[in-house]
């Protein structure tokens, strides 16, 4: 049977069927595989991160927990985007060493926000944008702190934060994302937090759960979790009942080293 094809048995006759991504599965197996292979340069400008951009106009800005799902589902989706693979033909895709140079290190992400011509300009650079409920994040391909877009570097890192909000409840079966609300954290520290967990619970699920996940969008939800509801999920980590996924962050902004951020589930 030809690469690229499945075998898919219906009324007990075979056909064969093209896979619409043939190269998923080897992006898959690069999240599933881990990161933090290498240590850091030496040099402070060549550490490695991926920038996010958060949509937060003036007027009528978004609601804090959909712009965290649109950062979630951003950088799985550029995680697993063609691009950053091979082609058909096993020729490099245009962002493969780029993120796999990241992916082999710590993912380190830092979040800008943007709003007017400077939200527009960032779309021309390489990244993907997604959108939810009006909110809208962009994730970047990585690349050194110390060489970045100008259209970027021009971005703020901090001073602008959203009010916490009541999100319904999520859909069953839509992974949900919850942040410890007693860590405080600011919606730029958030959406990074948020996107580590994208990556480590798409890593976790198995190829077909992945795929799964890709053709739905990537839908996600992202909630605060009070502390009955954070012992409950630590001990759902610590009992392995999984798939489930939790950030311990290195502890270079806002909290402690190993202060456990996000934890997130499906089902």
């Amino acid at each position: 049977m030809p690469t690229g094809w499945t075998a898919r048995c219906a009324a007990c006759r075979s056909t064969a069927v093209p896979d619409p991504d043939p190269g998923f599965g080897a992006r898959h197996r690069v999240l599933a595989r881990g990161y933090g292979h290498r240590p850091d340069p030496d040099d402070p400008a060549a550490v490695l991160a991926m920038p996010i951009v958060l949509h937060i106009p003036k007027q009528d800005p978004p609601r804090r927990s959909a712009l965290l799902e649109a950062a979630a589902a951003a950088t799985i989706a550029l995680c697993l985007d063609p691009r950053v693979g091979p082609d058909a033909d096993g020729r490099p895709g245009p962002w493969q060493d780029a993120y796999l140079a990241w992916n082999d290190a710590r993912i380190r992400k830092v979040s800008r926000r943007a709003r007017g011509a400077q939200w527009r300009a960032a779309q021309d650079v390489d990244g993907i944008t997604v959108d939810r409920a009006g909110a809208q994040a962009r994730a970047l391909v990585p690349g050194p702190v110390g060489d970045l877009d100008p259209r970027i570097s021009r971005l703020q890192i901090g001073g602008t934060d959203l009010p916490l909000d009541d999100p319904a409840d999520p859909e069953p079966g839509v992974p949900v994302f919850w942040i410890d609300a007693s860590l405080d954290m600011t919606v730029g520290k958030a959406a990074a937090q948020v996107g580590h967990a994208a990556m480590l619970l798409a890593g976790d699920l198995d190829e077909d759960a992945a795929r799964a996940w890709a053709a739905d969008g990537y839908r996600c939800a992202v909630h605060d979790a009070d502390p009955a509801r954070w012992r409950e999920l630590r001990a759902r980590v610590e009992d392995g009942r999984g798939p489930v996924a939790a950030v311990r962050d290195a502890g270079f902004t806002e909290v402690a080293p190993g202060s456990t951020t996000v934890i997130a589930v499906t089902g």
